[in-house]
């Protein structure tokens, strides 16, 4: 089977098996070959490794990673992909394909499965509307996952390494934060996807910590208040958390709490930093 990183090859597989992009799974082809090398350059993608790619589509960046890595995983929610794939990959023993859909599927058992339970890398082009979901998935369910670097819409990939009293700063940010380093690598223009999105894309490494960079007693408590404080961003913190839904949080509390780290009564979510945020989660 041909290389699918450029358009004409990408066509010629649609065209036999009559496929049909589908709008509920975000489908959109890298046909640049170019991009599809940098990615595998990006997530360090070694012969070593045992790789988890999610929506590999018609297979186009799961054969440049059968071509460099160990071992293979790839996810694919739609059904009529999977012949496709058994075509397109059908040059490659290292593979594994499986018709399933990523958030409802146990990482941690898979790892044990097809990697005596080591650190997975995940590689992904990432259906922009269900990028978040996922991301917080892999790192929630504390997965052996060393490493992912996904292709996003390039305005996800400035929140997800937003700093503090920046616009793009929110709770996003902080969970990514929380539990990895992001670090944008390159940007990719809308021209080399097939169908075209409407917006540009990025190519972004979130590079999983051993540990947090900070130490909290209860994780779960930590992101309510942050979800909380950039629920109405626009308002201080003391009214988020006081008016958050399941918070029950007394006012004289998160004023106390404030004074104690050093910060105005008027502050808002946007200004603290994560370590601020641990801090302000362990007192309240």
């Amino acid at each position: 089977m041909a290389s699918l990183g450029n358009p004409t090859n990408t066509i010629a597989v649609l065209q036999k098996y009559g496929f049909h992009f589908q709008k509920k799974y975000g489908q959109n082809f890298l046909i640049d070959a170019n991009i599809l090398e940098n990615i595998i350059a990006a997530a360090e993608v070694g012969r070593e490794d045992c790789v988890l790619e999610i929506g590999p589509g018609i297979g186009t960046m799961t054969q440049y990673l059968c071509e460099n890595a160990r071992k293979v995983i790839a996810v694919e929610i739609d059904k009529k992909l999977i012949p496709v794939l058994e075509d397109t990959l059908s040059n490659y023993n290292n593979c594994t394909v499986i018709n399933a859909d990523i958030l409802e599927m146990d990482i941690t058992a898979l790892a044990k499965q097809v990697n005596q339970g080591n650190p997975l890398k995940v590689v992904a082009n990432l259906p922009y509307y269900i990028t978040t979901p996922i991301i917080m998935k892999l790192f929630e369910s504390h997965a052996p996952v060393e490493s992912i670097t996904i292709m996003v819409q390039k305005e996800v990939a400035g929140r997800m390494q937003a700093q503090p009293s920046t616009k793009d700063y929110g709770a996003l940010s902080l969970a990514v934060q929380y539990y990895a380093n992001p670090q944008v690598k390159f940007l990719v223009p809308a021209g080399c996807f097939m169908p075209r999105p409407n917006v540009d894309s990025a190519v972004i490494k979130l590079t999983k910590y051993i540990n947090p960079p900070v130490a909290v007693s209860n994780e779960q408590h930590l992101f309510d208040i942050i979800h909380a404080a950039f629920n109405q961003r626009r308002k201080t913190l003391v009214n988020s958390l006081y008016n958050a839904a399941g918070l029950s949080i007394e006012k004289a509390a998160i004023c106390y709490a404030l004074e104690k780290l050093g910060l105005s009564i008027s502050v808002r979510g946007e200004a603290l930093t994560l370590e601020q945020f641990a801090m302000l989660a362990e007192l309240i």
